[in-house]
């Protein structure tokens, strides 16, 4: 039998203790998050963070997770044609990579971990792909391939190139380069 998790206060002080993680990952990097800054900024004891957060890790995650949320709220379809289509499925993805990399530079010692682990993260992309491939071929913009596939292949080429660009911290601006120049070679092989 499993043993039950304690029950954790959730109030505008477990808010603060998020903002107060997202502050610091953000200037320091997540890999700075402590709970020894957290209640030191707050001015708190240890009982309180350890009341409403098992550890750091916990936090992060909420941190992270909050800023997915963000990004997926930004994805706003527009396109009328082929060629709006095309461009809107790279713009797409451009958009998410220009919202996600300063964060993900900050999480990196964290976030591709975490990322490989969020299947509920893979699932919803995975919808929001199928969703643009039917359209595209309904409209007669994409030939006709596996969608199950098509959207692994789209899931792993972008969080691999996420990885490798935020490993080797690439300038924000090559990233975004590269990335457009090869995410618009994977869609040429899928856009008839």
């Amino acid at each position: 039998m499993a043993a039950e998790q304690p029950q954790r206060i959730h109030d505008e002080i477990s808010d603060r203790i998020i903002e107060i993680v997202a502050k610091i990952a953000a200037e320091e990097g997540a890999h700075k998050v402590t709970v020894k800054k957290i209640i030191s900024e707050m001015g708190v004891t240890n009982r309180v963070f350890y009341n409403r957060f098992a550890n750091c890790d916990e936090v992060l995650r909420i941190v992270y997770q909050n800023t997915v949320v963000r990004m997926r709220e930004h994805i706003k379809p527009e396109f009328h044609d082929k060629e709006s289509f095309m461009q809107f499925c790279i713009q797409t993805a451009v958009d998410i990579l220009m919202q996600t990399y300063d964060v993900k530079m900050q999480f990196r010692y964290y976030v591709f971990e975490h990322d490989s682990l969020t299947e509920e993260n893979r699932l919803w992309w995975a919808d929001k792909i199928k969703k643009y491939y039917r359209y595209a071929r309904e409209q007669g913009f994409a030939r006709e391939v596996d969608p199950d596939a098509l959207c692994y292949a789209i899931w792993c080429f972008c969080r691999g190139y996420y990885a490798d660009a935020v490993s080797r911290q690439l300038a924000k601006e090559d990233a975004v380069r590269y990335f457009t120049f090869g995410f618009t070679c994977f869609l040429g092989g899928l856009v008839l």
